[in-house]
């Protein structure tokens, strides 16, 4: 037997970790115990930044520990403002805390701290730093977000920031933070100067389509090129922006909603005519929904005002940035204005623009002949055809939504909601095209579960969902039909109980009929 290395059995094993545990802990309470006693009378010295040095070299993540080292240091800086030994030996201390966790938010923010308030910051050597980590990790998104940082500081050009995500990228493709980065410097390098609404200008973006299909190509299941390709497509967050308004001066009833949720009950915004009359007290504007303090759609049911006798009325909301937004309202008849801008549904390309994203749409169908499942293919697929063509490509784009739903059904839902946002988008853009906007708009027969785009119904006089699927749940989203008199729905078993119809008669405020159809 003598030689041969005992292995211990799992039971040993098991306590051997507990008992290692239990006296970890022991350390730990002891420690944290001497800490808060020194805390408590105000000890900030030598000692306590040894103790809290030796908990957060082993767990750097105790928020209050650096805190207090902060205070530590801040009290030495008070008789010795131009001592750059404390940061820079708490600037090595955090690369070690960054060893034991390269992803502590903790050991990052202190590092960011030590920098903003020591005398002499040095933010090239930071930049150095993060090239060091990033190639041990390049996909460790702290990192990448303290790069941007530092490089800022720096004063790094962006060219240079660009052909350090290129190389990242070209290393390997499935990089987010190295993608998101690109999107950042790319309006910077290259902006659109003719429509200053997209990022980058077209030339630029024929070089990214090509860069990002050798990514997406290279391996069609990483899901980080296509991420990108959304965003040059233009398929990101919608950015702030009035979407419709509408006011009715007989009923005292005013609505206004816009692309993302505001808070109209913040002393910070405005909403005022171009001559001068104030929108009414912000107090008197309600959330559509009164359980949000932010939401897309704001009513105002005590509004009272004369309307100026003029062609056109312009309507600007301030934000809480104090950047504005103005939509020009138009007069419905003696009483009532009415104003809708229609929705950004991506972007509207150019002709070679058009002709590479065919081009990437033939290799897509052509990929889809050999893996026929691949998720991120269909998905992109139908984003290529939507970008060409959303209302000519709608059907067979619905039929790519729908076999994802079978590919991936974990992601079911988003599927979904995807197919009930395109959907509606045709059907938003017929209704605005017509001459009179307020009145009927058609939503029957597109198989919808869910409502989207809510804010652009609150104008409505009258909504027709019927042939649609919509789940009970849906029906919160009605308190957006604030306009809305008559109201038509299909009632199928289990979808419409006479609570759920109550529900619907008390949040919409105008309804009238509510006509349910078999």
């Amino acid at each position: 037997m003598h030689g041969r290395l005992k292995v211990r059995t799992s039971a040993e094993e098991a306590a051997r970790k507990q008992k290692e545990r239990e006296q970890k802990a022991k350390a730990f309470r002891a420690g944290m115990g001497r800490i808060l006693m020194k805390k408590v009378t105000d000890e900030l010295d030598d000692e306590m930044m040894q103790l809290t040095g030796k908990i957060l070299s082993a767990n750097p993540d105790v928020a209050t520990l650096w805190n207090l080292r902060r205070r530590c240091i801040l009290k030495v800086a008070e008789t010795e403002p131009e001592n750059q030994k404390q940061f820079d030996d708490d600037l090595r201390f955090t690369e070690m805390c960054l060893q034991v966790n390269p992803k502590s938010y903790c050991a990052w923010h202190h590092r960011c701290w030590c920098l903003e308030n020591c005398p002499s910051p040095d933010w090239q050597k930071e930049v150095d730093l993060c090239t060091k980590y990033l190639k041990l990790d390049e996909r460790n998104f702290h990192c990448w977000d303290y790069r941007r940082y530092v490089t800022e500081k720096a004063a790094v050009p962006p060219s240079k920031e660009l052909e350090f995500c290129t190389e990242k990228i070209h290393n390997n493709f499935s990089n987010y933070s190295s993608w998101h980065y690109r999107s950042k410097l790319l309006p910077i390098l290259y902006p659109n100067k003719e429509d200053p609404s997209r990022p980058i200008s077209e030339e630029k973006l024929l070089e990214e389509l090509e860069l990002v299909l050798t990514a997406a190509f290279t391996d069609p299941n990483d899901s980080s090129a296509w991420f990108y390709q959304r965003w040059l497509l233009g398929y990101s967050r919608p950015e702030l922006d009035v979407a419709a308004f509408r006011l009715d001066v007989g009923r005292k009833l005013a609505v206004i909603s816009f692309t993302r949720p505001v808070n109209l009950r913040n002393e910070k915004t405005k909403l005022h005519f171009d001559f001068g009359e104030e929108l009414g007290d912000g107090k008197k504007w309600k959330p559509a929904s009164s359980e949000d303090s932010y939401s897309v759609t704001w009513l105002n049911d005590d509004f009272e005002f004369v309307l100026p006798d003029q062609a056109t009325y312009s309507m600007t909301f301030t934000d809480e940035d104090g950047k504005s937004y103005t939509l020009d309202a138009q007069k419905l008849d003696q009483s009532t204005l009415i104003a809708i801008k229609k929705p950004k549904c991506g972007y509207e390309f150019g002709s070679a623009v058009l002709e590479v994203l065919k081009a990437q749409l033939a290799n897509c169908e052509h990929l889809l002949e050999y893996e026929p499942d691949s998720k991120w293919t269909l998905l992109t697929a139908a984003l290529l055809m939507k970008a060409i063509d959303r209302s000519g490509n709608h059907a067979k784009i619905l039929q790519n939504l729908d076999k994802l739903q079978t590919v991936d059904p974990m992601r079911k839902g988003y599927y979904q909601d995807m197919s009930n946002k395109w959907s509606m988008e045709i059907r938003l853009e017929r209704w605005l095209d017509g001459e009179k906007p307020s009145e009927k708009l058609d939503l029957s027969e597109l198989h919808l579960n869910r409502l989207a785009y809510e804010q652009y119904l609150a104008v409505a006089d009258e909504i027709d969902l019927t042939g649609n699927e919509l789940l009970e749940g849906s029906l919160v989203k009605f308190c957006h039909f604030v306009f809305c008199r008559k109201l038509t729905m299909t009632k199928k078993e289990g979808l419409l109980s006479e609570a759920a119809e109550a529900k619907v008669k008390q949040i919409c405020v105008s309804l009238d009929e509510l006509k349910l159809v078999e």
